[in-house]
């Protein structure tokens, strides 16, 4: 194998990785358009109130349920609350006091700057649902009062409560609390009795539910499709991705544990229950109307308890923070272990250098020092390969009717001139794994989602509006090809230089971000291989 057929098969194989996604992308539901739903979702619908399996002290009577055609009703009729703070713009409905829609208005939505994104939308049936289990204890259909006036965190407040209640049969209530801070996506949400004590054996519950469809901007013509569905983290059983169509299925996350967290993880953004340490049962369902919830069931040991809720971007460096783990719901794929330090050093450049189109840039070029001596060793030995072109080409010329003797000779030459002709395939095989892990690194940094560059590079998520970066990759390619040993096969001669005009097409909808890394990788790349050729053909390897 030739360096030509190595990279002819990398070609093969990024190609095959392409038609991968896209073939998973067509398995995928087309997206909802959002004026086919209601602005409420339907949580309720077909979904009862889940109910300990074991793992936790069970609850002594069975949830209520409601008629699906009453709770429709209902859904219709309940009030929202409006609640605004300086990140978040959130919809509470009166029935079951859920976090009905989630309006994170520091990111731009996919398809319209004008508007901010939606991450609990009720366009997916998404909706961020918690209730008790007991005796007339209030749940996620029941009916909750809501504050008269829509809530606002004011200048010089840090933080902002809002409280519901819901009567208990047989006397007393319970508040559900909301606290919204400011400047974090985190919002506890509190159980408070007031006039009465939990039941024996009563618990808590607290799911995220959403439908299976794609969020927005994941439908790309050449975009990667990323991971959609629920994440669970314990100690023992640490991180696990659970598909939609593998909700109720058991074996495919953990059941009772004594910590961890449920979440419900997209592209760029995640929404996730943090309980405190203590008993819990785990749990995902498929309910009616292509719905899926995942949550966690926690025992009422007092008259108060308190669950925090995330709900915004993947920012790794505060997801950490916030629970052992989270940060791993940002989908690297299987070269995580590469991946999570290649963003780690990305982001110290950033803060250097303050932009992350520069801070590529800069990464890109410590990359390629790190691998230089690798690249070297490649380059030399594609240069002795082109000096000896013409000789190679004489040969296929004087033994074209056989060619056993053809690569006899062949193999002759090589040995004398002390050319490997697979010197070049190892240090390019080496680099493979970290090149895959950057690229997942640039496709899922919700940092660089509506991150700018320069001039007409204004998010490097997304794809070059005017072209310009995948044309000079492409420039870049070709020369690259002109530089490397032409094939002494015709064929692949042709293929070799049709490969820069294939590469532009494809790179013409990948993130800028990625075609910026790419194209300085190539300019670099050039710049090495021309003084290795330099080197070897002034060092006398040429054919007399």
């Amino acid at each position: 194998m030739d360096n030509q057929r190595l990279i002819l098969l990398l070609v093969f194989l990024f190609s095959c990785l392409m038609l991968w996604n896209a073939w998973q992308r067509k398995d995928l539901p087309p997206p909802v358009p959002a004026a086919q739903t209601s602005t409420i979702p339907a949580p309720g619908s077909g979904s009862a109130v889940p109910a300990p399996g074991g793992a936790v002290p069970p609850a002594p009577i069975s949830a209520p349920t409601v008629p699906a055609t009453a709770n429709s009703l209902a859904l219709n009729q309940a009030a929202v609350l409006k609640v605004s703070t300086d990140l978040v713009e959130a919809e509470i409905s009166s029935q079951g006091g859920d976090l009905v829609r989630l309006e994170l208005l520091k990111h731009q939505a996919h398809d319209n700057p004008a508007k901010h994104f939606v991450l609990i939308d009720p366009a997916f049936g998404y909706a961020a649902q918690s209730g008790l289990i007991g005796p007339g204890l209030p749940n996620h259909k029941s009916r909750w009062t809501l504050p008269k006036q829509d809530a606002a965190l004011k200048e010089g407040e840090d933080k902002l409560e809002v409280f519901l209640e819901a009567p208990i049969e047989g006397g007393g209530k319970v508040i559900k609390t909301y606290v919204f801070k400011r400047g974090d996506y985190l919002v506890d949400v509190r159980y408070k009795f007031v006039g009465a004590q939990p039941p024996a054996g009563a618990h808590a519950y607290f799911q995220l539910v959403r439908n299976d469809m794609p969020p927005e901007g994941s439908g790309g013509a050449m975009s990667t499709s990323t991971f959609t569905g629920a994440a669970f983290f314990t100690d023992q059983d640490k991180f696990k991705k659970v598909e939609f169509k593998a909700f109720g299925e058991k074996g495919k996350h953990p059941t009772a544990a004594e910590d961890g967290w449920v979440a419900l993880v997209q592209h760029y953004f995640v929404s996730a229950w943090i309980p405190a340490k203590g008993p819990r049962e785990y749990f995902t369902r498929k309910l009616d109307g292509n719905l899926y919830a995942a949550g966690v069931i926690l025992p009422l040991t007092g008259a108060e308890l308190t669950v925090p809720l995330y709900a915004g971007p993947q920012e790794q460096d505060k997801l950490e923070k916030i629970a052992p783990g989270l940060e791993l719901v940002v989908d690297y794929g299987w070269l995580t272990f590469i991946a999570a330090p290649l963003f780690w050093v990305l982001q110290w450049i950033h803060k250097l250098v303050g932009n992350w189109g520069w801070a590529i840039i800069v990464l890109t070029i410590l990359i390629k020092l790190i691998f230089f001596p690798l690249s070297a060793a490649s380059y030399k030995s594609m240069a002795k390969m082109r000096v000896l072109t013409p000789k190679l080409m004489k040969l296929k010329e004087m033994y074209a009717d056989d060619k056993q003797r053809m690569n006899l000779e062949m193999m002759e030459l090589y040995k004398r001139e002390k050319v490997n002709p697979l010197g070049g395939c190892l240090p390019i095989l080496v680099q493979i794994p970290v090149f895959i892990a950057l690229y997942w690194v640039l496709l899922g940094t919700v940092e660089l989602r509506g991150a700018p560059w320069l001039g007409w590079i204004t998010d490097l998520s997304v794809k070059d509006p005017y072209y310009v970066l995948p044309i000079v990759m492409g420039i870049s390619m070709f020369v690259q090809t002109k530089l490397n040993p032409t094939p002494p096969d015709p064929i692949q001669a042709k293929i070799m230089l049709w490969m820069p005009i294939v590469f532009t097409g494809m790179f013409l909808f990948f993130p800028a971000g990625l075609v910026l890394y790419w194209t300085v990788n190539n300019i670099l790349s050039i710049a090495q291989q021309w003084q290795v050729n330099r080197m070897i053909e002034r060092a006398g390897l040429k054919a007399h």
